[in-house]
């Protein structure tokens, strides 16, 4: 066998190689130098919050994968407006570096949701707000306390198409050589001022991919366990979620449930061009749930 044959593969594996850590280092760079976060530090804007209210209800709201409670202030600051008292943490892995939205998975993921309920149990009311993979996350919270008073979904992500499934399936193959992937973010937000604020991430890598189908399928799985009363509103215009399969997922709720439609806008409901018809429609749910 000629000794030359050998140094091709070789050669292939080194480039690959070389390539991995030029792309990781490129997004690391490109999200340090546009947030400024310091390591493994809380950039600027991504924080969680607490809204104090006046009206005795409390609203648990989170985000969704590679996003920030930045994406729900919007919502949360006209929730608390109208009384709600709003608490909107910071989920494991976000809002920090490329690097440690990488490593997070969907077992934190939930460890926190359920972390952040646990501190709410008790009072006199409380509802609960997802947005996205946050959706997932809370609707297997509230199919597993009767205590929550309504559930709110903003563009679930309660299932995959195909093609993300697939994506995950080749991820051995493709992350060897491109750690991270872009997200689709520029269609996911059509406003051009609210994607210029976002702090989501706007990449995935295997394992950050890997969490939240894993984070949607068993939010699906819950869906038919939830008593509160729900209200589910998706983007006709979802870059993210198929409307067959959002719609697929919602038939799954025993409970009656109130679904819209909102037009004009991404995946990322609260901060897009609809995102006043979001409020409206949320303000409107929880009044009628609120005794």
């Amino acid at each position: 066998m000629n000794p030359f044959l050998l140094l091709v593969p070789l050669a292939a594996i080194v480039a690959g190689l070389a390539n991995r850590r030029r792309v990781s280092r490129d997004t690391e760079t490109s999200y340090r130098v546009q947030f400024a976060p310091h390591g493994e530090a809380i950039v600027p804007g991504a924080e969680g919050y607490v809204l104090e209210g006046s009206n005795g209800r409390t609203l648990l709201m989170l985000h969704g994968s590679g996003d920030t409670p930045q994406s729900l202030r919007y919502l949360a600051d006209r929730i608390n407006a109208a009384g709600y008292t709003v608490h909107a943490p910071l989920l494991p892995g976000h809002g920090r570096s490329p690097r440690a939205f990488a490593r997070a998975t969907s077992a934190e993921y939930y460890a926190a949701a359920r972390a952040a309920y646990g501190e709410l149990r008790g009072k006199p009311w409380v509802g609960l707000v997802g947005l996205s993979m946050g959706g997932a996350l809370l609707a297997r919270v509230a199919s597993e306390e009767r205590e929550v008073r309504a559930l709110v979904l903003l563009a679930p992500y309660l299932g995959a198409p195909g093609l993300v499934r697939f994506i995950r399936r080749a991820g051995m193959l493709w992350s060897a050589g491109v750690p991270y992937v872009r997200g689709g973010g520029d269609t996911s937000i059509h406003d051009p001022v609210a994607r210029a604020e976002s702090r989501a991430y706007g990449s995935f890598s295997r394992g950050a991919l890997t969490a939240l189908l894993e984070t949607a399928d068993a939010g699906r799985r819950a869906l038919s366990r939830i008593t509160a009363p729900v209200l589910v509103v998706n983007s006709a215009n979802d870059n993210r979620i198929p409307r067959d399969i959002a719609e697929a997922a919602l038939r799954e709720l025993p409970v009656s449930t109130e679904q819209h439609w909102v037009e004009g806008c991404g995946h990322v409901i609260t901060v897009d061009y609809c995102k006043d018809e979001v409020v409206r429609l949320v303000l409107a749910f929880l009044a009628r749930h609120a005794g």
